[in-house]
């Protein structure tokens, strides 16, 4: 007998629980990892890349702020503490946000997405919300963390251009 537990609810929590983590690393360990940079959407023109454009869809207040974070889409790296590449935070505007998202190279990469409702840094499990590339199911058999393989988008020498939908408990 399989047991079905909510998707959403599951999703939403791990996927805040794995950018919280990330959220408390203050000093890069690498050059390449941990990258802060703004939502430069020139860099996402015809002719630019290689970048992610990340359309979010679903935002449900213009409340708190957005944080967008990309990985390697591997397994070693795929909401690894620590590994993400670059990260893009800005005020939250309900409904539909862009961002641009730089890469360093052509490749598979993933995308995290967190609404923190309140502003205060931390997840709030009852308000924020939280999303990843491709909008995988999640359940409590793979404890809210997706394969890389499921959330992993390809990127060439241009922008890829990809749609997530948040989810909120």
């Amino acid at each position: 007998m399989m047991l079905k537990f909510p998707k959403v609810p599951a999703m939403v929590a791990a996927g805040l629980a794995a950018l919280a983590v990330t959220a408390t690393v203050s000093t890069p360990a690498a050059a390449q990892y941990r990258d802060e940079v703004r939502n430069d959407m020139s860099q996402c023109r015809s002719g630019g890349g290689p970048a992610i454009m990340v359309t979010v869809d679903g935002i449900k207040s213009s409340e708190g702020r957005m944080r967008v974070q990309s990985y390697r889409a591997t397994s070693a790296e795929w909401l690894a503490k620590g590994k993400w590449l670059k990260r893009i935070e800005a005020p939250a505007k309900a409904g539909t946000m862009t961002f641009c998202v730089p890469v360093p190279a052509s490749g598979t990469y993933g995308i995290a997405v967190r609404h923190d409702v309140n502003g205060n840094g931390k997840t709030d499990l009852g308000s924020d919300g939280g999303a990843m590339s491709n909008n995988p199911s999640i359940n409590i058999f793979n404890l809210g963390k997706p394969s890389y393989t499921k959330v992993g988008v390809p990127v060439g020498h241009e922008v890829k251009s990809i749609r997530i939908q948040m989810r909120y408990m």
